[in-house]
């Protein structure tokens, strides 16, 4: 049986959600920033219905807001937001390791490509490549992912690390990149997992959300109140419909 219409632009409308993700994981996509489906749709070449729906898809995840009069923009993420995002998480891991047996099934054969992910994400870091590390990052809570046996815990667990991700990019091409901002313990989770040693793995969790939490003692010390990054020079960066990354056939 031939593919269908529909499946043709499923297909199509996830590339476009891919695309317009990383445009916004890239910071290429500020906070803030407006843009319609029409604009999208023509950028691309494509019919309005499945932007529009690419759009709805993004905005469900949180990543972007929309106004019926004005189209989509790009959500900004305040400081708060942030730490509450830390702590969610946490909050979250904390529960599935406290029954680590009922909540977490580590199968050893896919710890290898994980491990990869995990020093491509460390060197990454510690060479500064910000665009490196975050897709590394996420692929590697990813995959990790795979092991948790609730699939709605794993969803939800990896759309507040984009959503992190997007608070965080702008802030860390602005201010650079050091060890009191970054994690570089992916390695030692992995190895603590291989062993099924649970209190390392909670030792590396604690690790990695008291990261992220001092992070953002620091930013509300200094930032307005709000949290947020400061108005946009709309000079400092080109506009995201610019340059876009090109979609892929559909058919593919």
């Amino acid at each position: 049986m031939s593919p269908s219409g529909g499946v043709t632009r499923n297909t199509l409308r996830q590339q476009i959600a891919d695309a317009l993700r990383d445009e916004v994981l890239a910071g290429r996509l500020p906070p803030g920033r407006e843009f319609t489906v029409k604009q999208i749709a023509e950028q691309y070449g494509v019919s309005a219905t499945p932007v529009r729906e690419a759009l709805f898809d993004l905005s469900a995840q949180g990543l972007l807001a929309s106004d019926q009069h004005r189209g989509f923009q790009v959500r900004e993420f305040t400081v708060a937001d942030y730490r509450a995002m830390a702590e969610a998480r946490a909050l979250v891991v904390e529960g599935l390791f406290r029954n680590y047996a009922e909540g977490v099934d580590v199968r050893p054969e896919g710890l290898a490509p994980i491990r990869r992910r995990a020093a491509e994400a460390v060197r990454a870091a510690k060479g500064g490549d910000l665009d490196v590390l975050i897709g590394y990052d996420l692929r590697f809570w990813r995959e990790l992912g795979q092991f948790v046996r609730n699939p709605y815990i794993a969803d939800f667990l990896a759309r507040l690390r984009v959503q992190a991700w997007v608070f965080a990019v702008h802030r860390l091409r602005r201010d650079g990149m050091d060890e009191g901002v970054l994690w570089f313990g992916h390695e030692e989770l992995v190895d603590a997992l291989s062993r099924s040693d649970h209190e390392q793995v909670r030792a590396a969790m604690h690790s990695y959300y008291a990261h992220a939490l001092a992070w953002a003692d620091r930013l509300e010390a200094r930032a307005p109140e709000g949290g947020g990054p400061g108005p946009s020079d709309p000079t400092d960066s080109p506009h995201p419909l610019d340059s876009p990354r090109p979609l892929d056939s559909p058919d593919t």
